[in-house]
C-alpha cells in the first residue's frame, strides 16, 4: 500500500526580526486544518517565500544591509525536516540593492529570483550545492513611470516562470507592463525578451500560468482587474485576450488586488480583494482563455494578501493580514466555489503560504 504523503505549509510574515516570522505547519489533506511545528525568528519580514520540496528546502526574502549602511534586498535558505517540518537555518545572502517584495525558484531548483517593488529591480541568484544562495549573478533594472502617484517610478512586484523554465514573466506596477525574460540558466543571466502594456493605471502585481494550456493571467493591483493573455511557450510572447474586474459592480469602496492561481485541474481562476475581502472566482473557457465570474467569497477577515490551493486542490488557505488568521475553505470541484471549513489559525501578520508534499 502506497504511504500517505506528508503535507506542510509555510507561512511568511511581517516580523521584526526579534519575533518569530516563520512558520512550518501540518497541514490534514482531509480536513484543510493547519497546525503549527515550528516557527523562528530572525529575519526581518521574511513576507514571502517559496520551497523546494524534493530537496527539502525553503527559501524566503528577508531585509539586509550593504557595505555603506543601507537597507538592501537579501534571501535565507532553510532546510526542513521531513517528519515535522522544523527549520533549520543554512544561511542568508544579499540579493539586490534595494529591498524586495517576492520570491521564485527556478524549476531546475538551481536560481531563486527575487522583484524589488522599492528598487524596480529584479535579481537572478545561484543556489550552491548544498542548498544555500550564492552571490548575485544578474541584476535587471526597470526605468520608467505610468500615470498615478504611486507609479512615478518602476515597481517590479514578482516574477514567475512558464512551465518550460525558458522563460519568466515579471510584473511591474509601476509601468504597467508585464515583461518576459529569457532564463538562460547555463550563464545565469535574465535576458530581456518582450513585454506587453496593460491599461494605464492597472498596476499589475502577480501573475499565473496555466498549469496545461497556452494562457496566462495578471491581476492588477490598482485597477481591481484581471487581464487574460494567450501565451506562446516557444517563442515568449504574451496576447491580451480579456480584461474582467474583480469586484461587484455595487461595491464602492477602496480595493487594492494581491494574489492570483489557478486550480490544479486548470478549470477555475482565483484572485484575491482587499478592501472588499474578498476571493473572486472564475471558470475558465478552455477554448479561449476567457474568463466568467462565478463568485466573490469573503474571507472572512481582513486583507487578504495572499492565499493558496492545497496540493489536491480541495482547499483554498487565505492569509488575512490584518485579522492574523488563515481561514481554510473547502473548494467545490465541480463549481469552483468556496465554503467555510471553520479551520482557523491564529498567526501574526500572515502574507505568504506555500505548500509541500513529502513522500
Amino acid at each position: 500500500m502506497e504511504s500517505k504523503k506528508k503535507i506542510f505549509a509555510f507561512l511568511g510574515s511581517y516580523a521584526d526580526a526579534a519575533d518569530p516570522g516563520l512558520y512550518a505547519c501540518r497541514f490534514d489533506p482531509d480536513t484543510g486544518s493547519l497546525e503549527l511545528t515550528d516557527q523562528t525568528a530572525g529575519l526581518q519580514n521574511p513576507t514571502f517565500l517559496d520551497v523546494n520540496a524534493e530537496g527539502l528546502k525553503l527559501y524566503a526574502i528577508t531585509e539586509g544591509t550593504d557595505a555603506e549602511g543601507k537597507r538592501c534586498g537579501a534571501a535565507a535558505a532553510y532546510g526542513f525536516d521531513p517528519e515535522t517540518g522544523k527549520l533549520s537555518l543554512l544561511g542568508k545572502e544579499l540579493t539586490v540593492p534595494a529591498t524586495t517584495c517576492h520570491i521564485t525558484l527556478d524549476r531546475t531548483h538551481t536560481y531563486i529570483m527575487v522583484a524589488s517593488y522599492h528598487g524596480g529591480m529584479i535579481g537572478l541568484s545561484p543556489l550552491l550545492e548544498d542548498g544555500r544562495i550564492g552571490m548575485t549573478a544578474d541584476i535587471r533594472l526597470h526605468e520608467g513611470s505610468s500615470v498615478l502617484p504611486v507609479q512615478n517610478q518602476a515597481r517590479a512586484h514578482s516574477v514567475f516562470v512558464d512551465r518550460s523554465n525558458r522563460y519568466a514573466v515579471v510584473c511591474d506596477l509601476g509601468l504597467d507592463r508585464v515583461f518576459t525574460y529569457q532564463l538562460d540558466v547555463a550563464a545565469g543571466r535574465l535576458l530581456p525578451h518582450d513585454e506587453v502594456q496593460v491599461a494605464p493605471g492597472s498596476g499589475p502585481r502577480h501573475f499565473v500560468f496555466h498549469p496545461s494550456l497556452p494562457y496566462g493571467y495578471v491581476i492588477n493591483e490598482l485597477g481591481s482587474t484581471i487581464t487574460a493573455f494567450s501565451y506562446d511557450p516557444e517563442e515568449g510572447k504574451l496576447g491580451e485576450i480579456q480584461t474582467v474586474s474583480t469586484l461587484p459592480a455595487s461595491y464602492e469602496g477602496e480595493n487594492a488586488c494581491a494574489d492570483i492561481h489557478i486550480s490544479p485541474d486548470g478549470k477555475f481562476l482565483y484572485g484575491s480583494n482587499r478592501g472588499h475581502d474578498s476571493i473572486a472566482v472564475y471558470a475558465i473557457d478552455s477554448s479561449t482563455g476567457k474568463l466568467t465570474l462565478v463568485e466573490h467569497a469573503s474571507t472572512l477577515g481582513g486583507h487578504p494578501r495572499n492565499f493558496a490551493l492545497s496540493p489536491d486542490g480541495r482547499f483554498l488557505l487565505v492569509a488575512n493580514r490584518d485579522s492574523n488568521q488563515i481561514v481554510t475553505f473547502a473548494r467545490d470541484s465541480a463549481t469552483g466555489k468556496l465554503s467555510p471549513t471553520g479551520n482557523r489559525l491564529d498567526v501574526s501578520k500572515p502574507v505568504c503560504i506555500k505548500f509541500a508534499a513529502i513522500g
